[in-house]
């Protein structure tokens, strides 16, 4: 007793952190959900009144649930793409390879706000980098982040940057496939493709999984690039109206966080959906090498 009395003694603080600044808001925003209220006066109750507003009588949260689902069908599948082929690009034993795999890992350690102001330069129409190299080849660049068009193609582009993490992940899998396989595959005459697709990428589902179940959930939390960059505005007609956007100024501009409490619970809702799907699928594609 005494031993399990000094393990919760060190964990304590922990404990204490979990309980003040994740536990309780977790469980008051419950409460607050039901109720209208904007800080500065007591919460009114009003029962399912914000969920019924949400669901019935307000354009911009649907508008904000669609731009947010689109991101996450666009841009998690291309950086789960990107990704593998980056950690197969890398896994090959080349001189100097060390050095590639750090420079494709640092921007991923470069602080979100930092990265964005970068590339409010970078797709700047007038004197941002990637004009000035289309114009160098007689092409005139977009309006990249000022087009209803352009703007939410930037961002999911721009998230492309921070891949390096998933791509170290992807490469420990790699190293963790059995070299034996691959040498009885080619003693039985399979090439470099077949190699790939019958024993790489089968072997590295479970990884491409948990990759998956993160991105997806990440995705749905997307807000610092987009608020930043589109200085906390919704962007060119609501095309970068994210959902945690949305749900900020819902609380911190306008004050209305029982509205945004409803927001957030519906948020969470649809991400449990989501990743409960996910994991019910996965059954289907993802092997563990026995």
């Amino acid at each position: 007793m005494k031993r399990q009395l000094t393990g919760y003694a060190f964990i304590s603080p922990w404990l204490v952190g979990f309980a003040v600044f994740a536990l309780a808001p977790f469980l008051i925003s419950i409460y607050l959900s039901f109720t209208r209220y904007n800080i500065v006066t007591e919460p009114v109750w009003i029962g399912l009144g914000n969920y019924r507003n949400l669901f019935l009588h307000d354009p911009l949260f649907w508008r904000a649930l669609v731009v947010t689902l689109k991101y996450a069908a666009v841009a998690v599948p291309l950086g789960v793409v990107t990704g593998v082929g980056l950690a197969l690009l890398l896994n090959l034993e080349l001189r100097g390879i060390a050095v590639y795999r750090t420079l494709f890992f640092l921007p991923s350690i470069v602080p979100v706000v930092a990265t964005s102001v970068v590339f409010l330069w970078i797709l700047n129409p007038q004197i941002g980098l990637v004009n000035g190299l289309l114009k160098a080849l007689g092409v005139i660049g977009p309006n990249w982040l000022g087009s209803p068009d352009w703007a939410f193609p930037s961002l999911v582009l721009m998230s492309l940057w921070s891949v390096g993490g998933s791509v170290i992940i992807y490469l420990a899998g790699l190293k963790d496939i059995p070299l034996s396989l691959y040498e009885a595959a080619m003693i039985d005459g399979a090439g470099p493709y077949h190699r790939m697709r019958h024993i790489t990428l089968p072997l590295l589902t479970p990884v491409i999984f948990f990759n998956l179940v993160m991105g997806v959930i990440g995705a749905f939390q997307y807000f610092t690039q987009a608020y930043v960059i589109m200085n906390g505005t919704e962007g060119p007609n609501d095309s970068t109206l994210f959902y945690a956007l949305y749900l900020f100024n819902r609380a911190w501009r306008y004050l209305d966080m029982g509205y945004a409490s409803a927001m957030a619970w519906i948020l969470f809702v649809v991400i449990i959906g989501i990743t409960l799907f996910i994991f019910r699928s996965h059954r289907r594609w993802v092997h563990y090498g026995d």
